[in-house]
């Protein structure tokens, strides 16, 4: 376990594994740490050394904002600290990239800055391909905004809207139950909250980035999960298309994407 210090944001902790000898630098998905990636032991790990950041509202990593700077979202160019900073522990070098679900908007903006130093990128099940209209109402509408803060002030609201929104199959079983999770204490409710909130403004420009990584020849692996009802494949369809070497898997898999089950599938020959 490492710690970086960014400056006028806060401390993020990173972990460091993998049995490899390329550097990664990795980014986890909601309600997990920076410890997600170690399942993938037979694949990913057995190629590269991951660095792993635990998000803030996560982990160890702790932000030194107040309310409103967290509700207004964190600028885009505040993502460039990430890795000048690691740049200035491990030394300035080539590097990969990994993100899954909403880490992927982080890795997705590094690539926006330094696709010259970037070797490949995997992406699992992505945010920040397109925009999914559920995050876009609670961040970015007035009445979404609102209804979003009175299930995250609410015991009683939050289980009656994730009922709602399984019932007309906005979400489904499996993502009922992450979110349920997710939101079953006041604690959580603030964290989710903070969270979206924190992230809202790092919204990747598909057109930049696709052409950064055609001109940069950084290999691109896009892996989605055939039931997934958040970030599908369909979703990512005008990223997937500007790419010209594009390397997709759909795996019959729902979003809970980094698993035993996606190491071996992985580890099979598929990378």
């Amino acid at each position: 376990m490492g710690f970086l210090q960014l400056p006028d944001l806060g401390k993020v902790c990173y972990y460091e594994y993998g049995t490899g000898t390329r550097p990664m630098l990795a980014f986890h998905g909601y309600g997990m740490t920076g410890r997600q990636f170690e399942v993938l032991q037979k694949s990913i790990l057995s190629q590269y050394r991951v660095y792993s950041f635990d998000h803030f509202f996560h982990g160890e990593s702790a932000i030194n904002w107040d309310e409103p700077q967290i509700l207004d979202g964190m600028p885009k160019p505040m993502i460039k600290a990430y890795l000048e900073e690691w740049f200035k522990v491990h030394g300035r070098q080539r590097i990969s990239l990994m993100g899954y679900s909403i880490g992927a908007n982080m890795a997705l903006v590094l690539v926006e800055e330094f696709a010259d130093l970037i070797d490949e990128i995997y992406l699992m099940a992505p945010d920040g391909l397109s925009v999914y209209r559920g995050f876009h109402f609670i961040m970015h509408q007035p009445v979404g905004k609102y209804l979003f803060k009175r299930v995250t002030k609410s015991n009683w609201l939050a289980p009656g809207v994730l009922k709602m929104l399984k019932r007309v199959r906005f979400i489904d079983e499996s993502l009922y139950k992450i979110a349920y999770h997710e939101m079953d204490t006041p604690q959580k409710r603030l964290d989710v909250y903070y969270t979206l909130n924190l992230i809202k403004q790092l919204q990747p420009d598909v057109v930049k980035i696709t052409s950064l990584i055609n001109q940069h020849h950084i290999k691109c692996h896009l892996i989605f999960g055939q039931y997934d009802m958040l970030f599908p494949k369909l979703g990512a369809a005008n990223f997937i298309n500007r790419l010209e070497k594009p390397v997709v898997h759909e795996v019959p898999m729902g979003h809970w994407l980094v698993t035993q089950q996606l190491d071996d599938y992985l580890a099979n020959g598929k990378l």
